[in-house]
């Protein structure tokens, strides 16, 4: 089968991250993977905050814990050392899709490179709270951007399951 579509259809969300860090050339090559998503009239609407701060990264876990209503010190990161925030420029027409396609390629690029991957969404919320508007600032960002989503990156402390069953029905042909 050809390695991208046996990637898309092995890989799955991991939730359950051992503490080891990423190597930076392998943190690299996945955003790199995002960089090149597709995005509407080329665009290129979504950047990239990569965090691997701790301190930086427990804030995030922080403010995503009380977004998502759960019990203070639920890590809704999973424990993943790595996250990659995406967010877009909304003055892009197709900003939120750009994004989507962004977390896609970013995912099946660390499962082909043997690193679990997860999509946890509240990067929304975040980057609506002035703290994290600022961090835009300070790194540089201007203009309005919404957070799209975050791409937690790690090695896998669990085993994948298998793909659910697919759903019949779910395709038409017009020919």
């Amino acid at each position: 089968m050809n390695e991208v579509l046996k990637a898309i259809k092995e890989r799955r969300s991991v939730r359950k991250y051992k503490p080891d860090m990423l190597p930076d050339e392998t943190i690299d090559q996945i955003i790199d993977a995002g960089l090149y998503a597709a995005s509407g009239r080329g665009k290129q609407a979504p950047i990239i905050i990569a965090v691997t701060n701790e301190e930086l990264r427990a804030k995030l876990s922080a403010a995503n814990c009380k977004i998502g209503g759960w019990q203070e010190g639920f890590d809704p990161f999973f424990g993943a050392p790595v996250v990659l925030i995406v967010l877009a420029d909304k003055s892009a027409h197709t900003y939120v899709y750009d994004g989507s396609l962004t977390i896609g390629n970013m995912m099946l690029a660390a499962h082909s490179l043997g690193i679990g991957s997860c999509w946890v969404h509240r990067a929304k919320e975040e980057f609506e709270m002035p703290e994290y508007k600022e961090l835009l600032k300070e790194l540089g960002f201007d203009g309005e951007y919404e957070g799209i989503g975050h791409c937690v990156l790690g090695y896998p402390d669990t085993t994948a399951g298998e793909a659910a069953e697919r759903k019949e029905n779910r395709v038409r042909y017009v020919r």
